[in-house]
Order: C-alpha cells, then sequence, then structure tokens
C-alpha cells in the first residue's frame, strides 16, 4: 500500500517491480478475500494513471486475477475504465484492455461488453480486427441471454468486419438458426433487411443467401418478401461476388423456385436462364450445379422432396470456442493435458515376439503383431494373424514376410535379458571426427534438470549417439539393460515426422512407461500415446509431429521413465530435432551468389565475427563439416583457395524458405582461428546459424572418458598458488 506514482522514473520502476511480485504472490498463495479485494483495488487505481507502463502492467494482472476464485465481481467494478482503455493510443495497452474484458464476461455484463466491442470494431486498428471479432462472437454465443440477440450481434459483425469474421463464425450462426425453429423466421428478416443496403460485404451476402434459400417462404405474406422480391434482390449481388459464392446463389435460387407455389412462370424462366448460363461455367463447382439444379427443376413435385429444408446439425463443441480454449491453454497446462492422457490407453503399435507353444524360441526376425487396448474400445479386432501395420491410428497391410533388419531388430535376437545385466553388450555407435569430444555436462547426453538417482546405467555414450543422430536420419538414441529407444526421421520443409521405437529387451514386460515432449517455444511437438506397458520382448512405434516455428538453437526434451521389477528409471534425453535438420542445401552460382551477398549489407542481417579455439581441420574436412549439417559448400566462388563460401535454405512457419550465405576466411599459419560471415534475410536467422555453425567449429574441451591420464610436469619457473585468480582465468582461457 506505500507505492505511489512518483517523478522520478528509476524509483517509479524498481518500487513498482516490488509492488508487481508482491501481487503475484498474493495470487499464488490465494489469500483470503479482503487482501484480494486491496490487491484489485490497487490495480484499479493504477489503470487509471498516465503512465502507460503502469496502466500497462495494471491490466496485465488483472486479467491474471480472473483466475483467482471469487474475484470477478469485484474487477467488474472497474469496467468503465477497462472500455476507457480499448480507445488508449498504445496498442499494447488497447490488446491488454480487450483480454480482460473478454475474460470477466459473464452473463451479467455480456451485453454490455458485447456492445462496446462492436462499437469499438468501426474504430479499432486492423491489426486487432480480426482477434476482436472472434472474441465477440464467442462471448455471443457463450453468454447469449436469448438467441436473437446472438443473430442480431453476428450479423452486426459481419456488417462491420467482414473481412476480418472467419467463416467458422457465419457457419455457426447457420447452426443454431437451422436447429432453432422459433428463430427461423427472424434471422430471415434480418437477412432480408441487410440486403436492403447498397453495399454490403460479400459474407453477408453469403449468410443473407443461405438463410433466404431455406426460410425465405416464412415470410411470403410480409410485404416486399414474395419468392419474385427476394430472388430480384439477392440477384441484385451476383455481379459483386466472387466464384466461391456463386455456388451459394446458385443453391438459393433452386431453394426459392422449390418453396414457389403455385409455380410463376415468369420467376422459373429467369431462374433457368440463369442456370443455363452457368452450365458452361470452367468452374467446376458452379458447372456441376448449375447442370443439376436445372435438371431437378423440372422434375415439378419431386423437386420439393429433393430440396427439402436442411436437417438439424448434430450438437458439438463449438468451432470458435474451441478455437478459443487452444489459443488460452498456457504451456504448463498443455504439459499437464499431455501427461494425463499419455496415461491412458494407447492405440501405438506394439511388435512383439510371439513364442511357439512348445517354448522354444523363434528365429530371430520372426513377428507378430499385437494391439495394445485402444481408447476407441474396438478391442475385438485381432490383427495378430494378419499383418496389420497401426500408425497413429490408422490401419495397413504390411507384408508378411520377416522383416529385414532394422533400427531396433537385434531386440527380439539374443538380446532378451535372463542373465544378469553384464552379460549384455552393445556396440556403440561409431562417430566421425567432425564431432568434438563432448563436455562434462554431455557426457551422457542426458539434460541435467534434476540430480539423476537411476540405479540402472545407460550403455554406450549417449552423447556420441545424440551427436550422430543430429547428422543423419535414423539410429538408437538411448539404450540401457531393458530398452533400447531408437528415431527414424524424416524432414519436409519446416516440417518433420520422428518415429520412436521403444524396445523392451527383456522377458518381463515394462510398466508405468511415460513419455512426455518437453518442446521449446520455436517448436511445435504432438506426440502419439504411449502405451503404459510394453509386452516383452516387444517394440513400440510412437509417431511424433514437428513444426518449426522460428529459428532457434533450442533442443526439444524427452522425458521417458518406466519401472522394471523394482527399479524405476527416469532420464530426460535431448531429441535430434535440431536446426541443421530444418537447413536445405542449394546450389548458387557465382551470378546468382554475389548478388544477394551485397544486397544484405550490414548488421543484423549480415554478422561476422573472428571465431578463435576452432579445431583444426583441413579445408577439405571442414568442407565436409559443412557439408554434413546440410550447408553446401560452393567451390571456386571465392578467388581466395583459403576461405570457404557455403549457402542453404533455412524452413520455418514465420521465415517460410529464406536463403542463407555463409562465408570462412582461415589463416593457412594458424588453423584455430577463423572470420565467419553469415547473411540472411531475417536478424535473428543470421545470428542463430553463426552461432550453430560456430558451435560445430569450436573445440569444446570435456572431462576424460578413459583412464586418468597422468598429470603433465609442472612449467619450470615461481611456483602459482593454486587458488590464485590469475592461475584459474589462465586455466579457463
Amino acid at each position: 500500500m506505500g507505492t505511489d506514482v512518483v517523478k522520478n522514473v528509476n524509483k517509479n520502476n524498481a518500487s513498482h517491480a516490488v509492488l508487481f511480485e508482491a501481487l503475484s504472490l498474493v495470487m499464488h498463495l490465494d489469500a483470503e478475500k479482503e487482501m484480494m479485494s486491496q490487491c484489485v483495488a490497487l490495480l484499479g487505481k493504477f489503470i487509471a494513471v498516465r503512465e502507460p507502463n503502469i496502466r500497462y502492467l495494471g491490466l496485465e494482472n488483472m486479467t491474471r486475477m480472473l483466475m483467482v476464485t471469487d474475484v470477478q465481481d469485484i474487477i467488474k467494478r472497474h469496467q468503465a475504465q477497462i472500455i476507457t482503455s480499448l480507445k488508449d493510443p498504445d496498442i499494447s495497452i488497447r490488446r491488454r484492455a480487450l483480454d480482460l474484458l473478454y475474460g470477466m464476461c459473464d452473463v451479467s455484463n455480456a451485453k454490455d461488453i458485447v456492445e462496446e466491442l462492436l462499437q469499438y470494431l468501426s474504430t479499432s486498428d486492423f491489426t486487432m480486427r480480426e482477434e476482436l471479432s472472434l472474441k465477440a462472437a464467442i462471448l455471443a454465443e457463450k453468454f447469449a441471454p436469448d438467441l436473437s440477440w446472438y443473430v442480431d450481434v453476428i450479423l452486426q459483425l459481419i456488417d462491420k468486419a467482414g473481412d476480418f469474421v472467419s467463416d467458422d463464425i457465419w457457419f455457426r450462426v447457420v447452426q443454431f438458426v437451422t436447429n432453432n425453429e422459433d428463430l427461423q423466421p427472424y434471422a430471415a428478416v434480418k437477412a432480408r433487411e441487410y440486403l436492403d443496403k447498397p453495399a454490403i460485404h460479400e459474407t453477408m451476402v453469403k449468410v443473407s443467401a443461405y438463410l433466404l434459400g431455406e426460410y425465405s417462404h416464412l415470410l411470403a405474406r410480409r410485404p416486399g418478401c414474395s419468392p419474385k422480391d427476394i430472388f430480384s434482390i439477392i440477384h441484385e449481388k451476383l455481379p459483386t461476388v466472387s466464384t466461391s459464392t456463386i455456388p451459394i446463389l446458385l443453391s438459393t435460387y433452386a431453394k426459392i423456385l422449390m418453396h414457389t407455389q403455385p409455380p410463376d412462370l415468369e420467376l422459373q424462366n429467369q431462374i433457368w436462364a440463369i442456370f443455363q448460363k452457368y452450365e458452361s461455367c470452367i468452374d467446376a463447382e458452379i458447372q456441376q450445379r448449375a447442370v443439376e439444379y436445372f435438371a431437378l427443376s423440372r422434375k415439378g413435385p419431386a423437386l420439393a422432396d429433393i430440396l427439402a429444408e436442411m436437417p438439424k446439425f448434430p450438437e458439438r463443441q463449438s468451432a470458435l470456442i474451441k478455437k478459443a480454449e487452444d489459443i488460452e491453454t498456457d504451456t504448463a497446462e498443455q504439459s499437464a493435458i499431455k501427461l494425463r492422457a499419455q496415461q491412458q490407453p494407447s492405440n501405438a503399435l506394439v511388435v512383439t515376439d510371439q513364442r511357439p507353444p512348445n517354448g522354444t524360441p523363434p528365429p530371430v526376425g520372426s513377428l507378430s503383431l499385437v494391439k495394445v487396448p485402444s481408447m476407441s474400445g474396438n478391442s475385438d479386432y485381432n490383427v495378430v494373424d494378419q499383418g496389420v501395420n497401426q500408425t497413429n491410428g490408422t490401419l495397413s497391410k504390411t507384408d508378411s514376410q520377416p522383416p529385414s533388419a532394422d533400427l531396433l531388430g537385434d531386440l527380439l535376437g539374443p538380446l532378451a535379458i535372463e542373465g544378469p545385466p553384464g552379460a549384455v553388450h552393445s556396440e556403440q555407435t561409431a562417430v566421425s571426427g567432425v564431432e568434438g569430444v563432448p563436455s562434462a555436462a554431455d557426457a551422457a547426453a542426458i539434460v541435467p534438470l534434476e540430480e539423476q538417482t537411476n540405479s540402472v546405467q545407460p550403455i554406450g555414450n549417449i552423447a556420441e549417439r545424440f551427436h550422430a543422430l543430429c547428422l543423419k536420419d535414423s539410429g538408437v538414441l538411448y539404450e540401457d539393460p531393458h530398452i533400447q529407444i531408437g528415431v527414424k526421421a524424416e524432414w519436409r520443409a519446416h516440417q518433420g515426422r520422428l518415429v520412436l521405437f521403444l524396445g523392451n529387451k527383456n522377458t518381463s514386460p515394462l510398466v508405468s512407461v511415460h513419455a512426455l515432449i518437453l518442446s521449446p517455444s520455436h517448436l511445435k511437438m504432438e506426440l502419439a500415446l504411449v502405451p503404459d506397458t510394453i509386452p516383452p520382448r516387444a517394440q513400440v512405434q510412437c509417431p511424433l509431429e514437428v513444426t518449426n516455428l522460428r529459428p532457434s538453437r533450442d533442443i526439444a526434451v524427452l522425458d521417458f521413465s518406466y519401472t522394471f521389477g523394482t527399479s524405476v528409471v527416469n532420464n530426460k534425453l535431448r531429441l535430434p530435432a535440431v536446426m541443421n535438420k530444418l537447413l536445405q542445401p542449394i546450389q548458387l552460382t557465382a551470378e546468382e551468389f554475389f548478388p544477394q551477398w551485397r544486397s544484405l549489407s550490414g548488421p543484423p542481417l549480415k554478422l561476422q565475427e573472428v571465431v578463435r579455439g576452432v579445431r583444426p581441420l583441413p579445408l577439405m574436412e571442414m568442407a565436409n563439416l559443412f557439408n554434413s549439417f546440410r550447408v553446401m559448400v560452393l567451390p571456386g566462388l571465392d578467388p581466395n583457395p583459403n576461405n570457404l563460401v557455403a549457402s542453404t535454405t533455412f524452413y520455418s512457419e514465420s521465415t517460410r524458405a529464406m536463403l542463407c550465405l555463409v562465408r570462412v576466411e582461415t589463416d593457412p599459419a594458424d588453423r584455430t582461428q577463423l572470420r565467419m560471415t553469415v547473411a540472411s534475410g531475417d536478424p535473428t536467422l543470421t545470428f542463430e546459424l553463426k552461432e550453430f555453425i560456430k558451435e560445430q567449429l569450436v573445440n569444446i574441451p570435456g572431462a576424460s572418458r578413459g583412464p586418468a591420464a597422468p598429470a603433465p610436469a609442472p612449467p619450470k619457473g615461481p611456483a602459482i598458488p593454486p587458488d590464485d585468480p590469475a592461475a584459474l582465468l589462465a586455466g579457463l582461457l
């Protein structure tokens, strides 16, 4: 309560930083209602001050307050001031005010808030109109006091911001009108009124034409609503609409013709002439409708049965509300939802070792398939003898012949565990000399988010496995005495599909199996459900869909755990969804390269750095290294034989296909340093690619993996104490 706005900017910032942290703590502790009321009152004061930063933080914290129970009614007292913030000159404040109004809306204030949003829609920024339209439509649907008000709101929305109203919005109003007979005459009247306007948006033409085609016969006794009048007013709009709307108008004409009883020959000839005109249209959809409607309309009374009113739509969740829920769900909630989903039965395919009745082991490579219990309840489908492959819920026939040796083929052979763990041997993945010595933190390639207390130790060097998978698309990611995890990946542009192979090497099942993807913000990742139990000597395939949103070197993590006997094993493994997987090498000539190079002049699009501590590689090996992570070296473009020039294309949802250019200048006398220049059309991409290449070139020393080497002889000269800062600094350098 002791924080006020003062003139000293630094003091202002410091004191309010402490204050807003205190408010966050109150929310976190879910304090008593009296303290919550004080917090809201304080925030209400802040959203009215002149300082824009404090107004912004006040609105943001008030939005977070909505998550606390019994506070919404207190926040409503400040509704007038929040609505005033919608007209603030700062767009970030306007966005926060919109979020807050959306969050605080309920049945009691929905009319006021939606009307304010509709009024604001006419003057709002174009950048906000789509979000504003979506939120107004959702609020109108969720809190409508009656359905006629809902129809009014949606039609006003389309009228004021048609370009920013998605098809989902007018589809939804059609569903409501179709499913509520009492609403149909009212909706038809409103659609007729909007068509009287001289200029209306094409979306309004679509929804009005649909509603009048279905329900205009309910208005037949009203003045100006005869079939001929309805046809004339809709047909006036035909020259102004695009080809996507014409099929809707043709359907409306056919419906009007069907509802005209007794038949009006003049109207019938007019509509037939339109159908005949479009019978030769180049658009297949329009042509087909015109031909079929013309043929159907000549069937007389039978037309009424064929073109009867649309039946009621089945009840389903609103696509608009689902879209809003998807947007609002934060990362922590998504992780919890995925975790809960992964604890349910799975549809993943399990490949198992089927032993003959006499107990003799089958030959290596003899596989059968077992269906893990499905969430859909279709448990009577037997796939054991039919060789049916199910990937992510889709069934397809597979070859019943024994499969060729694959990534995890050795799981079903002599590696089944029946003796002590020490009896198992694994061939370590060989890594070429392009990989540096892994660092101490890298030695297990397990992310050190918490202390690892597993009694089961991994087999082989996991860092080498991870680094090898960064350069190839299939291999073993992790292995221990009980399980082997393999990866097979396919990448296209900014999207990838990884399949995780989870193989049980034992003659006993692995239980309490959980897999959770900890995804960085630049990757959108969806993992298929993983079964809770992996049968003995079985292999589970779990597809993982990846979409790259923007450039970044952050790495996704697989949080994987299982139980075998009394051993609970939990590991966090880095996934090879790394930056170079999103690169595509491209061959450029000198005529193509140099104009692009010159057009990208200076930071932040072109960055240069002198890199020291580089692994001393011959130029040919360095070129091979670049090619291995999909950056194509262009020989002969640089006149200096000690330099390298390379190009590649990076793919992400934000940048699409973005050309990247690289130049490396080496010093023949000192191969441990070089000058590197990276250029692209996106500043973030330029920086991230420069850092990525630098990581590949620099030799980062790590802990020794072999026996301890003898200590080197101390240098001659005066002894330096081990705690001397100069000695420590020299050691680091």
